[in-house]
Parts: C-alpha cells; structure tokens; sequence
C-alpha cells in the first residue's frame, strides 16, 4: 500500500509541478525563438454560432474595428440551425466583409468550421468565438508570428475582466497556471491545444475536421504541428472573458471540454504514436495525465486512510487532506478566504478534478450527445 501512495504521489506532483517546471526549465535553457514582422495578408475570421442573436452584432463590430486593412479582412458566419434571427442580425450589420452561411439543420460546430473555411478566400485564418471581446491588435500580433516560416498556428491569450469575486476567483487561478504551462510550451517548441476563442493559422494547413468534433482547439493545432509546423502561444494578443462566477456554470463547460479529451483520442489514434505525434510526450503530460490525476487522487486519499494506523507521517497526511476541505468549506462562508491564492489554486484543482471525474464517466456513458 505504501508503493501505491508513493506512486500516486509521483504521478500527481509530475502532472502538476513537474511537467510545468520541465517546461520552463527547457524554455529557459533551451529556447527556440520565433521571427516576428508586420504583414498584412489577407484574412478571414470564421465564426460559427447557435441562437446567439443577443451577441452577434457586438461580436462583428469588434472583429471590424480590429487594427487591419479593410480590404484585407473579411468575416464568414456560419449560422448552426439557428432559431432566433441570428442570420437576420448579421446581414443587418450591412458591411460587404461579413458573409453569412446559413444552415437550416443543426449540424455542428465542426460541420460547419469546414464549410466556412472552404469558402475562405483568405490565406490566414483566424478563428474566434462569439462570447469573447477581442482586443483591436491582437490580430496585428498574431500575423506577426506567422511571420516565421516554421510557424503554422498562433494562439492568443484568454483574460478575465473582474474576476476577484466568487467562484470566478479560481477559474482565473487555473487559468494563470495554464497560461504559464503554454507560455514555457511556446517558448520551447509547440503548445499542444490553443484558444479556441482566439487563433490563426495559415489556411494550407487546416484540415477538414470530423464530424462532431468538440476539441478543435486541439485537433487542429495537433495537426499543424504532425505536419511540421510550430504552434506558439502570443500573449500580447488578448481575448477578453467573463470567468464563471458559480462552479455549477464552470462544470458544464469543464466537463463537456475533458469529454472531449476522450472523444479525440477515438477520433485520432495517432496522437498516441511517439512516432507519428512529434508532440507525444507534451500531449500526454499536459492532457491524458490530467485525465488520470482524480483517480489517483481517489487512490491516494484511500491508501493514506489505510496507512494512517501505520506510521506518523501518514496520520499527518490525513490530516493535511482533512484540513485542506475545511478550508474550502470556510471559504464558502468567507469571502475574504476565497480570495486568497492558496484557496483559489485549492480550489480550482479540485474543482478541475472533479469536472474531469465526471467527464470520464459522461463518455463512459456515451454521453456526449451535444455537438457543441
């Protein structure tokens, strides 16, 4: 039983200190710059959307006002079976740029991604989603890293606007954490997903995704890099967001998000294949592993009540744990407490545990019916 505790130890500390600490130590040591320029190629951003007739026309007159040449942008809106004049809203915004594809029939996100990219006349694509803010340079600054040859998709950075209350506080701890993990990724070589609210990536290298696809967002950056292209991370190029302010609207995303996981790996095997995935190793320790940190964790807390009789060191294991969901229960009460950094990152790693718990038994289930 102590070889499991240990095990399960080792594994939980690697998936969340080591990893990270490998990663910026080979940022560090080992960096791999990318050229940087300003270009203006042409580009299309696509939008894909579903009943969101409340937020499209801000979403569109923020992708218009981006710092890029008129005659070098247009926007494709692919309309998923929507209901409520979402279409009507965007041919309403009367600019020549924007291009409405409007399906009768919900078909998807990923159906419809590739319909509106095969009718993109741009050579860069840069991809969003309708809920977030982007900033008016980011799309200056993620071109620019297109700049380099060996680069074939840019990721921008997710920020929170007013995130210091409620629940919201740790969703943007974990967000912190991740965007440090992406950083040293980029700095080093490739991160292996991107933010699916706010990236291009040159137009030859998208590849027509599966039907009901629901990590894009990973897919299509593993793509780029299994055809030898760099994904890098740019943080200059920020997509503004509002954090989940309950856990109960954070876990319906969450979990749909770590399903996903689980249906990529169905979908393309080969992200299993040292040999066929040069990001192998990144791909499994920054995402299966996470996949697999609550059943340790589950594991661990049972050998530590088992060996709690046996020795000191695990009675004070036990109560480390026991006093750690104390202090999550009095930062329910306490507001000032659950602002705190160390209950936010307790917080959101247990929460993110929790999420991927159930998303594992979800897919188990095949529950996973939603195409978005």
């Amino acid at each position: 039983m102590s070889s499991v505790f240990w095990a399960c130890v080792v594994l939980l500390a690697y998936t969340y200190a080591g990893y990270p600490l490998l990663m910026r130590l080979l940022a560090w040591r080992r960096p791999l710059p990318a050229a940087r320029s300003a270009q203006e190629p042409m580009v299309t951003a696509v939008l894909v959307v579903r009943d969101a007739a409340g937020l499209v026309r801000a979403k569109l007159d923020n992708l218009l006002l981006l710092d890029w040449p008129g005659d070098r942008l247009e926007i494709v809106v692919a309309c998923d079976g929507c209901t409520d004049g979402t279409a009507a809203a965007c041919r309403a915004v009367g600019d020549p740029r924007v291009r409405v594809l409007e399906f009768n029939a919900r078909r998807g996100k990923a159906a419809c991604l590739n319909d509106a990219v095969a009718v993109a006349r741009g050579e860069v694509l840069l991809m969003v989603d309708v809920r977030q803010r982007v900033d008016p340079q980011a799309l200056r600054a993620l071109v620019a890293r297109l700049a380099d040859p060996a680069v074939g998709a840019a990721s921008g950075e997710l920020c929170f606007e007013d995130p210091e209350s409620g629940f919201a506080c740790s969703v943007d701890a974990y967000w912190r954490y991740e965007k440090m993990l992406r950083l040293a990724e980029s700095r080093s070589g490739s991160v292996v997903g991107v933010t699916g609210a706010l990236y291009v990536l040159r137009r030859n290298l998208f590849e027509p995704l599966p039907e009901g696809t629901v990590l894009d967002d990973v897919l299509v950056p593993m793509r780029v890099a299994a055809r030898g292209g760099r994904v890098v991370f740019e943080q200059r190029a920020i997509a503004w967001d509002r954090a989940s302010p309950s856990p109960a609207q954070e876990r319906a995303r969450k979990v749909r998000t770590l399903a996903g996981n689980f249906q990529l790996l169905q979908l393309a095997p080969w992200l299993l294949d040292p040999f066929a995935n040069p990001l192998w190793f990144r791909f499994v320790s920054h995402k299966l592993l996470r996949l697999v940190a609550p059943w340790a964790i589950l594991v661990l807390l049972t050998a530590t009540c088992v060996l709690a009789t046996r020795g000191s060191f695990y009675q004070a294991c036990l109560w480390l744990a026991l006093a750690a969901g104390l202090l999550l229960l009095l930062a329910r009460v306490l507001p000032a407490l659950s602002r705190s950094l160390p209950v936010r990152l307790l917080s959101a790693f247990l929460h993110m545990n929790l999420y991927s718990a159930e998303a594992a038994i979800a897919f188990a289930r095949r529950d996973l019916t939603r195409l978005w």
